[in-house]
């Protein structure tokens, strides 16, 4: 049986880039909508899935913190995904016949100084790779789109220009979600733990909580907090950490943080991407 690793968006999205450069070995699952590729776990009909978190231009992918813990899967690992833009059109169209560019309303805002150069008007699409559907069944030259070289593979297009964002270093990190943790394994750039926490109803509780990681030495990368069931006094915190939960320092944090919070959730224990260092 095929194992498949599941996404969100079609056919030579970023996030199926990311499936291919983890995961080659295994066949990629695309899905309409985070809770369709979540849930095509949980029913085995994937293995895993890969999920977008958060984005070195535009931060945090909405809704996804709400989504993982209630997801009942665990993250067993992590991809950094360098987002190189390119502008695809029909085969054999010249540069100087596209007229506008179609895709996601953020990668249009990434290439508005490579645009503006070209005098490309800017079409929204819903998604990069649907923009590049669109183009290669529209049949018109003069429209373009902006998406990954995958796409530009898989819907036939031409590569009239490569690597066309305006911010050098775009980045988009993924987590890779599993129906069972994997706390064993081991990663050569260290580890990293994740969790979700709520804190006690007392003056201060956060600014506690977070002490233990201050004096254990424990590198915290993130820490964000959004509503619960919108609830302006129940606040959850999303939280990143470097090391394992065996490591004597993050054992010692962990219980200062147990005991000013009224709930922890753990997500995930696993290896660092080498390219976050």
């Amino acid at each position: 049986m095929t194992k498949r690793i599941a996404f969100q968006g079609e056919p030579g999205a970023y996030s199926h880039q990311a499936c291919h450069e983890t995961y080659p070995e295994l066949e990629a699952l695309p899905c309409r909508t985070f809770e369709d590729a979540i849930a095509a776990v949980r029913s085995g009909e994937a293995e895993l899935a890969m999920l977008p978190v958060e984005n070195s231009t535009f931060g945090r992918v909405a809704d996804i913190h709400h989504l993982l813990p209630e997801s009942g899967l665990h993250i067993i690992n992590e991809a950094f995904v360098r987002v190189h833009i390119n502008l695809l059109a029909l085969p054999g169209t010249p540069l100087d016949q596209v007229k506008s560019a179609m895709s996601h309303t953020m990668l249009l805002g990434q290439c508005r100084e490579y645009l503006a150069q070209q005098g490309i008007r800017r079409v929204t699409g819903a998604d990069t790779a649907g923009s590049a559907h669109h183009v290669a069944e529209a049949g018109d030259p003069s429209m373009a789109a902006l998406a990954s070289e995958l796409a530009g593979e898989i819907y036939g297009l031409d590569v009239l220009a490569r690597h066309i964002e305006d911010e050098g270093n775009n980045t988009t990190r993924f987590l890779v979600m599993s129906r069972e943790p994997d706390y064993a394994h081991r990663g050569d750039d260290g580890m990293m733990t994740t969790f979700v926490f709520q804190v006690r109803n007392i003056p201060a509780a956060l600014y506690k909580a977070m002490g233990g990681f201050a004096t254990n030495g424990v590198n915290m990368t993130k820490l964000e907090s959004y509503m619960v069931n919108g609830s302006f006094s129940a606040t959850q915190f999303y939280a990143d950490i470097e090391g394992h939960p065996d490591d004597a320092s993050v054992k010692l944090a962990l219980e200062e943080l147990d005991y000013f919070t009224s709930e922890v959730t753990m997500l995930g224990v696993y290896p660092a991407d080498p390219r976050r260092h």
